[in-house]
């Protein structure tokens, strides 16, 4: 049989299971929450990730990335939590950045002081500001890029670097990305994290997580995972498997509506500021076009002093003014109030987040669409 390796044939065959049966062309759903029991290590259960939807979505996901292996989770903090805390443990001291999703900074404030274990923000994004926060207790750094919500980029090279000098493990939330746009482990990274209701998922429906590393770390985080029981049921497993057969197609229309739009709101005089790493005055542009294959499809903007936010988001007819992201229909939010409310004010400011920032997700509609909604809700509130 022909191995796939082009991403576009991994994205539909990689770890498709076969119909042996009926000849079906889809991979079969087994529902089934108990199975024979083999004389083996790990006997198939849900709780242990190794049925046979799981196993063949993991491996998809994993080929994706580039990955050795991979486990799938039911949320994206899921994934997020039990990766990190099975590589720490008490004493343990880590380093994440200060620009990360909101939920992720509510996990490391109100849980790891619960474990004794330490952690600090960088005061920037260059390898040298993680460098600078090392510590003889350092065990990892934790970086998101591009970043959730001002789409900050940071130089993976650069911080596998520092890590590996100091014998420091890396992990990064590589969800605003997507595995089409960006590869994280081709730059030396070792574990790779998604909240696969976004992108993998696409359509708004899946509420899923996957972490995909070496062999080695994927064990590791499995003798937390099941212990924790964040598992995820067979069905929504058939479901992810199935609509990330489509990612390419849908994060590449997704790309080309997000330059589009970020350089039609550049022009507007109800904007004050665009983020977007596919602009050239972003100012790590050159950086993201060095990592990456493709700028992405989430973008955000400040709206003019003055402006009520929240009566333009209401204001939107065809744009859902919604809680996620990277859905096939385009999205918005307040960060201030929903994806980083958890932060305090001071911590929001000092990632560039305010009453007047809107996190956009570009969905594949025509883009002309898109602008006129977006105008008339601006119409509406002037």
């Amino acid at each position: 049989m022909t191995k796939p390796s082009n991403f576009k044939t991994l994205c539909v065959h990689a770890g498709e299971l076969k119909d042996t049966q009926h000849g079906g062309a889809i991979s079969p759903l087994y529902a089934s929450t108990s199975y024979t029991f083999n004389d083996i290590e790990i006997s198939q259960y849900p709780r242990y990730f190794n049925t046979p939807n799981q196993r063949g979505l993991c491996e998809k996901i994993a080929a994706l990335e580039g990955a050795e292996s991979g486990l799938i989770f039911g949320s994206g903090m899921a994934a997020i939590s039990t990766a990190l805390l099975a590589h720490l443990q008490s004493g343990d001291h880590v380093i994440f950045q200060n620009d990360l999703y909101g939920g992720t900074r509510n996990f490391i404030k109100k849980e790891f002081p619960k474990y004794g274990i330490h952690y600090s923000f960088t005061q920037g994004l260059d390898a040298a500001d993680f460098e600078a926060e090392i510590k003889p207790e350092t065990k990892g750094i934790y970086i998101e890029t591009p970043s959730n919500p001002t789409l900050k980029i940071i130089d993976l090279k650069a911080i596998s670097e520092v890590a590996k000098a100091a014998s420091l493990w890396t992990m990064i939330d590589n969800t605003f990305a997507s595995p089409v746009n960006q590869n994280p482990i081709s730059f030396g990274i070792d574990i790779v994290i998604h909240s696969a209701t976004k992108y993998l998922g696409g359509h708004s429906d899946i509420c899923a997580g996957a972490v995909v590393g070496t062999e080695a770390s994927i064990a590791k985080i499995f003798e937390v995972a099941k212990n924790f029981g964040g598992s995820l049921s067979d069905y929504t497993v058939w479901l992810l498997e199935r609509s990330i057969k489509t990612l390419y197609v849908r994060v590449g229309a997704q790309n080309k509506n997000a330059q589009l739009l970020a350089q039609h709101l550049q022009k507007q005089d109800w904007i004050a500021h665009v983020y977007y790493p596919g602009l050239e005055d972003h100012p790590q542009h050159n950086l993201a076009r060095q990592q990456m294959k493709g700028f992405g499809g989430m973008l955000s903007f400040d709206l003019k002093k003055g402006m009520d936010t929240k009566k333009f988001l209401l204001g939107l007819e065809l744009v859902k003014p919604t809680m996620s992201l990277a859905g096939v229909e385009s999205t918005a939010l307040s960060p201030r109030l929903t994806s980083h409310s958890l932060l305090t004010e001071e911590e929001r400011l000092s990632q560039g987040i305010t009453s007047q920032m809107v996190r956009f997700s570009t969905g594949i509609e025509d883009i002309e669409d898109i602008k006129r909604d977006l105008a008339q809700s601006v119409n509406k509130i002037s």
